[in-house]
């Protein structure tokens, strides 16, 4: 049975009103006394009324995190592993999450509105911004809490942690150069995407700092699935003069991008090369294992969240905006352009 205030107050000879007041957090009892109360109520297994305690403050104590994705199945390890750190972080700091997901678009847009118009929760962590990102927009005219992984082309301020794909692509390309690649394939997505339009920034530069014409032919779109990359892959190698490498937006696509080669007859890293962004953990565990750009996904949703719930709390931050350097690991599916 579910202890009560009155067997509290009993026990300690006071009022069910000092009680509640002592459980909920009101300034006018003595400090002594709450930890009277408190400690009973542990001893007891006394749970309070969290709606009464949220009302109270004003808040719901929650983040939001609506997750942009198409179809029936949810599957990208990249969101599973921010959405582990969003959680973790949250419940540490005494916040829930509310996560849903949405196509992108008017539907996702609608949820946002029902979010933040409703008081549902008290900020919300956006991911996969856009160059013109009708969210981003709709928040700051809201003036509600909000943090993003990734940046936008609004002239608009707010509060960020992102990758540095731009340079990371360039790495990524001169080392393929290095080997000697010329025909370098890029398997792109919706070029509205903020981290897309840097990644193809890094592409096309570090090929003209090697004096390499880009190749519209090369340059060819997708999404961001296993599927995307297969299929996309699979005509470009299906070409007259095929690419000898591919670098790809993120690991899923390089992962289906390896398939496409390997149905081809193709060696991965020796009859042709294959990249990828994000380093999620299939990406070592591949056949052969992939070269990729690795982010720590995991670091930046703990880091995001905690930067959320500070600005929920109408506190400063150190550091506002948050650009990281990516780190390039070169495994198996690169190597030297075949004779």
């Amino acid at each position: 049975m579910a202890v009560t205030l009155k067997e509290i107050s009993r026990e300690l000879n006071l009022s069910v009103t000092t009680v509640t007041r002592a459980l909920y957090g009101y300034d006018d009892v003595a400090e002594g006394t709450r930890q009277r109360v408190w400690s009973l109520a542990e001893t007891l297994g006394y749970v309070p009324d969290t709606t009464a305690q949220r009302l109270r403050k004003g808040r719901t104590d929650t983040l939001g995190f609506v997750i942009p994705t198409f179809g029936p199945r949810f599957s990208d390890p990249f969101f599973s592993e921010f959405l582990a750190a969003l959680g973790n972080e949250a419940a540490r700091l005494g916040f829930d999450l509310l996560v849903s997901t949405r196509a992108p678009g008017a539907e996702e847009q609608a949820a946002y509105r029902r979010l933040v118009e409703g008081r549902r929760v008290d900020g919300l962590i956006l991911v996969r911004t856009r160059r013109h990102d009708e969210r981003v927009q709709y928040l700051i005219e809201r003036d509600f809490p909000f943090v993003a992984f990734g940046r936008t082309d609004l002239e608009v301020d707010y509060s960020y942690v992102d990758s540095d794909g731009e340079a990371g692509f360039r790495q990524l390309v001169e080392y393929l150069v290095g080997l000697g690649h010329q025909r370098i394939a890029c398997l792109s997505a919706d070029p509205e995407l903020t981290f897309v339009a840097h990644r193809l920034t890094g592409y096309r530069a570090a090929l003209a700092a090697h004096g390499i014409r880009p190749d519209p032919n090369l340059l060819i779109q997708a999404d961001l699935t296993q599927r995307g990359g297969y299929e996309a892959a699979g005509r470009l190698l299906d070409r007259a003069e095929p690419p000898t490498a591919l670098v790809c937006l993120n690991d899923l696509m390089a992962l289906g991008a390896m398939r496409a080669a390997q149905q081809r007859g193709l060696a991965v890293g020796h009859d042709i090369s294959v990249t990828g962004f994000d380093d999620i953990p299939l990406a070592e565990n591949a056949h052969p294992p992939l070269t990729t750009l690795e982010q720590p996904v995991y670091d930046i949703g703990k880091r995001l969240c905690a930067m959320l719930v500070r600005l929920i709390r109408g506190e400063s931050l150190d550091d506002a905006h948050v650009l990281l350097a990516p780190n390039l690991i070169i495994r198996e599916s690169t190597g030297p352009v075949p004779m």
